[in-house]
């Protein structure tokens, strides 16, 4: 069902060049949202751009390097005024704790942390100004689930989590939700192959990974009037794997 309920929205979506992101953009234009379809690389941003206004919506490419905190706020100030906030850039890295290389260490937390913090710092206020806004960052299972190899990984998305809850008692009372959805597994292209979110998909009550677009449709609902009384929590859309 298409309802366009974002018609006259400005949406950015970080990452959105592929996988999550990807489908993100498109079900955010698909509701009627003018999309700004950020990623680092400009040819599959432009596919994604294509996808976007060949089905009637509207959508531009915006480029910055989310791990450089200037490029962070180069792209806020460029962007200006958005009505919707998607922070689903993120960097996936696994390995035993021992071994875990620093700049490695450094770099998820520059992306999957600083740089969500940075762009709510730019579009919150405005939202608050206008009495209205919505926020949705993207987490993980492994922010609530202890995965072997995945304790940066881990401790980047329960802080993201963490960041949610402040900002939710930050800008709520001003007319803005704030929330994460925790995903599971994933089919998106990865370092660790098909193969490792098909075993992972298993360790699931369901059995199986989801695809992309399962993701996109939380986040969908979530900035959508349909949820306008759901602020400050992490949804988990994991196949019920950090309900056991």
């Amino acid at each position: 069902m298409t309802q366009r309920e974002l018609e006259g929205q400005r949406a950015l979506v970080t990452g959105a060049t592929s996988g999550i992101g990807r489908a993100i953009a498109l079900a955010l234009a698909r509701d009627g949202a003018e999309v700004l379809v950020h990623g680092r690389d400009a040819a599959r941003g432009a596919e994604t751009v294509t996808e976007i206004t060949d089905g009637g919506g509207k959508a531009s490419f915006v480029a910055a390097d989310l791990g450089d905190a200037a490029e962070v706020q180069r792209l806020a100030s460029a962007v200006g005024n958005v009505d919707v906030l998607v922070n689903n850039a993120g960097i996936a890295l696994f390995g035993p704790t021992a071994e875990f290389d620093v700049s490695a260490f450094d770099e998820m937390f520059a992306s999957n942390v600083r740089a969500p913090f940075l762009l709510v710092g730019a579009f919150a206020p405005g939202m608050a100004a206008r009495g209205r806004g919505n926020i949705v960052s993207l987490s993980s299972m492994a922010g609530g689930v202890g995965l072997v190899g995945g304790a940066a990984y881990g401790a980047t998305k329960a802080s993201l989590e963490a960041m949610t809850r402040a900002w939710a008692a930050e800008y709520s009372e001003s007319g803005v939700c704030v929330n994460a959805v925790a995903a599971g597994p994933v089919y998106t292209p990865s370092p660790s192959g098909p193969e490792f979110i098909t075993a992972l998909g298993e360790t699931t009550p369901m059995h199986r990974a989801s695809q992309p677009e399962e993701i996109a449709e939380v986040v969908a609902f979530l900035v959508s009037p349909r949820a306008s009384y759901i602020t400050g929590t992490t949804v988990a859309a994991d196949g019920g794997r950090r309900a056991v």
